[in-house]
């Protein structure tokens, strides 16, 4: 049989062992590395290639929802599966988490047998989501579907597609903040973008890169 490669990633040692030594005892699944940061996790996750990475949320350095940032960004995030461990399901970076790529989240005081059991459903592809969370994620890729572009790219064609998608988020009045958390991406990943918009464009501020792509003025 083989066995799903598992990475954890949790500050408290104790507590990562406990589940390391559930997990090992499972003869369908395997810990493959132990992490005990975000940026150590992510690290970890381009390195290893697990199928699922289980993460804390809270964490020092850097937490659990940069990690999902990160390795998503990479190609390890691909087909990686990824859970979050919260102390409960009320957490405010819980929505954050799973817009940023989580598939689901397990609470940290469930027993073994859920605990082994919301594993197994998430290798298996299954989302797993309480209702309420999953009505507000609803209501808000409603929200943005609803949301039209304001700018056509019809003086943009070097942009690059995420390039494109964050000129249409500036010509919108997001901040580099907003971008990084609509994207899913890094606050430095998003300010790099909005800088070789500008240089591509050569515009001289945000506004007038909107202003050029859209065919409202001429680059300098």
């Amino acid at each position: 049989m083989t066995r799903s490669r598992i990475l954890l990633a949790d500050d408290h040692e104790l507590f990562r062992e406990g589940l390391a030594g559930l997990i090992t005892s499972q003869p369908d699944m395997e810990v493959v590395g132990q992490a005990s940061d975000g940026f150590e996790a992510a690290t970890l996750a381009r390195q290893l290639r697990p199928d699922l990475l289980i993460t804390d949320i809270s964490m020092p350095v850097c937490d659990g929802l940069e990690a999902i940032r990160m390795t998503r960004q990479s190609q390890a995030g691909a087909g990686l599966r990824i859970l979050v461990l919260t102390v409960h399901d009320e957490d405010a970076k819980l929505f954050e988490a799973i817009r940023a790529g989580a598939n689901g989240y397990l609470l940290k005081n469930t027993s073994a047998t859920d605990f082994l059991r919301t594993v197994r459903a998430a290798l298996a592809g299954e989302a797993l989501l309480p209702p309420k969370l999953a009505a507000r994620l609803l209501d808000e890729f409603t929200r943005l579907a609803r949301r039209a572009p304001t700018v056509e790219m019809t003086s943009a064609p070097n942009l690059t597609e995420r390039e494109q998608e964050v000129l249409a988020l500036i010509a919108q009045d997001l901040t580099d903040q907003a971008i990084a958390r609509q994207l899913s991406i890094s606050l430095h990943t998003a300010k790099s973008h909005v800088r070789n918009i500008l240089a591509k464009l050569h515009a001289v501020n945000r506004h007038h890169a909107v202003q050029i792509a859209s065919g409202q003025a001429d680059s300098p």
